[in-house]
């Protein structure tokens, strides 16, 4: 029976959440890339956001190109067991892709967002980061 006056926790601790990073890596890696309905919804979400990004640069005068055509195209080839994506949203600078790509929870899309909050800029929260 426990003492209603006593209090059941006396001393409390505070410890620090541990984990071997570079297995939680592999761990999370390999739950998106290996599983092939992740790994294209990823992809097609990545296609989304480059379509936001190129939208806001259309509207805002930034964009490099007048092409208002905003798509994703998706390719199957079966005798080739390919699939090509392809969006027609902002593109990636060398210095982009060596930064973003293989780089598991780094945002470019997130990167966007906070550049355009510094500068005032409004830009629609439907991009998925």
């Amino acid at each position: 029976m426990i003492d209603s006056e006593e209090p059941i926790l006396k001393d409390t601790e505070k410890r620090e959440f541990k984990a071997e990073t570079k297995k939680l890596l592999d761990i999370v890696a390999k739950s998106i890339y290996t599983d092939k309905e992740v790994f294209v919804r990823e992809l097609l979400s990545n296609c989304s956001d480059a379509l936001e990004k190129q939208r806001f640069k259309l509207i805002s005068g930034q964009a490099v190109t007048a092409s208002d055509d905003l798509y994703i195209n998706i390719i199957t080839n079966s005798k080739e067991r390919t699939i090509t994506i392809f969006d027609s949203g902002v593109g990636m600078t060398r210095e982009e892709i060596i930064d973003n790509l293989g780089t598991i929870a780094r945002s470019g899309s997130q990167q966007f967002l906070k550049e355009m909050k510094e500068k005032d800029q409004i830009v629609s929260e439907s991009i998925i980061g």
